[in-house]
């Protein structure tokens, strides 16, 4: 029999888990970080579009860095808002396997793509999405059938994606540790500590998270921990990486100055007039 013709079209999203009484507090919190990380984002986009001066490769990676955090938290955040003061917390199969693509696209888009489409194959008997949104892991355990197989494919794309990225993370550190100690210019250390560091804390944070929230499928117990997990995961980096790649590079961050300094100055004048 195939159970898959007999299961609805709608399943049901799990709720975050934090008490009622302090629904507004987690809504509005979340909404605070929403609109925090369009903010800081899109400003630094719009900057870089608006000035030919920035129109370098360099600054296209901010480009793509601002894009991708937008997207990542784009596909979780507003439902996770409607899902936090709505009781309905129904959405339709498909909308949950396009959510998957987008999640997974944050982090890897060729390893979405390969685990999305194993996803999309299995028969399901459960209309329960285990989490607060949909992920790989979860749309797997709607199924009805044997998942192991895919459990390990994703499992060992999963290790390859991030050794390889931790890998040339690695080398690339060295490199510059390499450079930095037989330079031994004080102003060019200076510098790569200063940039070094900071990236290596949002690095860490991302891989943590990461690592975190994918072990704690394997602890159904603990869904809140895992659920607050993820939210660090996607909104985190998002704040950061405008103020990292950003303002720490001095280009970029004198046309920060500067356009803060015009809409100022604009406004000190109607003022006046």
């Amino acid at each position: 029999m195939d159970n898959s013709s007999s299961i609805s079209d709608i399943v049901m999203l799990e709720e975050l888990g934090h008490p009622e009484s302090s629904t507004d507090a987690v809504f509005y919190t979340l909404l605070f970080v929403y609109i925090g990380l369009l903010i800081t984002n899109v400003g630094v986009l719009v900057i870089i579009i608006k000035e030919r001066s920035l129109h370098q490769p360099m600054y296209l990676l901010f480009c793509n860095l601002s894009v991708n955090d937008i997207l990542g938290n784009t596909i979780i955040l507003p439902r996770l808002l409607y899902d936090t003061i709505s009781k309905d917390r129904l959405i339709s199969y498909n909308a949950c396997v396009t959510q998957v693509f987008f999640s997974h696209t944050y982090g890897s888009a060729s390893h979405t793509i390969l685990l999305v489409s194993l996803s999309l194959r299995l028969s399901r008997c459960r209309s329960l999405i285990a989490n607060f949104y949909c992920d790989n892991a979860s749309l797997f355990k709607l199924s009805c059938d044997d998942v192991s197989a895919n459990n390990i494919y994703g499992l060992f794309y999963t290790v390859v994606l991030l050794s390889s990225s931790m890998g040339t993370v690695a080398v690339t550190y060295i490199r510059i540790a390499v450079v930095c100690l037989t330079k031994k210019n004080a102003e060019l250390n200076s510098k790569a500590i200063q940039t070094c560091a900071s990236h290596l804390v949002v690095y860490l944070i991302m891989l943590l998270t990461g690592y975190i929230a994918i072990i704690m499928h394997r602890f159904p117990e603990h869904r809140l921990l895992r659920k607050l997990i993820v939210i660090l995961f996607h909104v985190i980096p998002a704040h950061l990486n405008p103020i990292i790649y950003g303002l720490q590079t001095k280009h970029l961050r004198l046309k920060i100055v500067q356009v803060f300094a015009r809409k100022i100055g604009h406004r000190s004048q109607r003022i006046q007039q």
